[in-house]
């Protein structure tokens, strides 16, 4: 079974996915990244452009503008 973390992503009024992950690829402002289980601390810009979300269950893609990540305690959470 592949390590999980907890993934928020969410707008004001809205909850798109809030649920474990196996990993999510999101359109860093630096660059394409990708978040595991147990990722370093993070807090960092995004761009438009995609965030794929792997799950057990499968793959969920979510468009995005702009918005925050941050990653602590084996948690991310996205603001759009």
């Amino acid at each position: 079974m592949s390590a999980t973390f907890q993934l928020v992503v969410s707008s004001v009024g809205e909850t798109y996915f809030d649920g474990q992950a196996i990993s999510a690829t999101f359109p860093g402002s630096a660059g394409e990244m990708t978040v595991l289980a147990h990722h370093e601390p993070l807090i960092t810009t995004l761009k438009e452009g995609i965030v794929t979300v792997r799950t057990l269950e499968g793959v969920k893609e979510f468009p995005v503008r702009n918005g925050i990540l941050e990653c602590a305690d084996n948690r991310a959470v996205v603001l759009l």
